[in-house]
């Protein structure tokens, strides 16, 4: 089976708001999987519904072969589900925590403590065995939260915002251990805000508002969307720019990134047309995943007024 993951046009209604709406995606196994977008475009909903705990109210889908609508309770025995809320238990140790979730996923007493070491090295965490959870930083929670989605060695993995809240070391600590665990074989399916996870991603799906708007890989992304030629320019004044900037005839886009502006001209021939109403010097650059992601969403709102 080549797909770890298969879903057409899976849509969950909530009363008279559509969180997901006919979406379609297939995961490769083995596929570091990310799902983009927003608070709110329906991340948390999709990972829901392939995880077995929420009933898509139409479409279909399977998780490993399993059916989404006939088999959730099955899903759920064989995958690992990890989200930003994930419960570890402030008053038991880091081995106790770990030996809990042995418990409840049903590993051998045989096979536990053989486990539970391996999960303390994945972790990083050797010689913190006995340390209450509670006394963890954020970075070291994750990595622990991670060893208890994973000590059943899950054949896919279910991701929800597993960094938020952490430091940027922290997450990037976090997800060379994802690419780890991809290179040997698991499914990994996340969902993130963050442009620097979806960079490390196979393959990137983008949310807006429940909607598919665009799935590929990072760089053919970049490649695809984003139609003409970015530049970056520095300017005192960003934040009063960009009305004034996307008023000139040549320019496509414009969008504050810190203290730059990314301008999308038509062609790179009218960079001195910018420099000369700017008065400032523009740099061609490669589009980011937040030029696509703005290109993107705009071009969806366009289409729906």
């Amino acid at each position: 089976m080549e797909h770890a993951v298969s879903t057409c046009e899976l849509t969950r209604v909530f009363g008279s708001f559509t969180a997901i709406d006919k979406l379609s995606v297939n995961i490769r196994r083995g596929e570091i999987y990310g799902f983009l977008g927003p608070n709110g475009s329906g991340k948390t909903t999709t990972i829901r519904m392939l995880c077995g705990i929420l009933q898509p109210t139409s479409g279909s889908g399977s998780v490993l072969g399993f059916d989404l609508l006939r088999e959730p309770e099955k899903i759920k025995q064989i995958i690992g589900y990890m989200s930003q809320k994930f419960s570890l238990y402030d008053d038991l140790t880091v081995y106790e925590n770990l030996d809990f979730y042995a418990g409840i996923y049903g590993i051998p007493y045989r096979e536990r403590k053989k486990r539970i070491s391996e999960m303390i090295e994945m972790a990083l965490l050797t010689g913190r065995e006995q340390d209450m959870a509670i006394n963890l930083g954020g970075g070291l929670k994750q990595r622990l939260a991670l060893g208890c989605a994973i000590i059943s060695q899950p054949s896919i993995l279910f991701l929800d915002e597993p960094t938020s809240g952490i430091s940027p070391a922290g997450r990037r600590a976090f997800f060379k251990l994802i690419k780890k665990l991809s290179g040997e074989g698991t499914t990994v399916v996340v969902t993130t805000h963050f442009m620097d996870e979806a960079e490390r991603c196979h393959k990137i799906a983008f949310l807006s508002e429940g909607r598919l708007i665009a799935c590929d890989t990072p760089d053919n992304l970049k490649k695809s969307v984003v139609k003409g030629c970015m530049v970056e320019l520095e300017l005192p004044d960003v934040m009063d720019r960009v009305n004034d900037i996307e008023k000139l005839p040549y320019v496509k886009e414009c969008s504050v990134h810190g203290l730059m502006l990314h301008v999308l001209l038509e062609t790179a021939g009218h960079m001195e047309a910018l420099n000369l109403h700017t008065k400032a010097r523009a740099k061609i650059i490669r589009p980011s995943l937040e030029d696509v992601f703005i290109t993107l969403a705009r071009q969806e709102k366009r289409q729906v007024s």
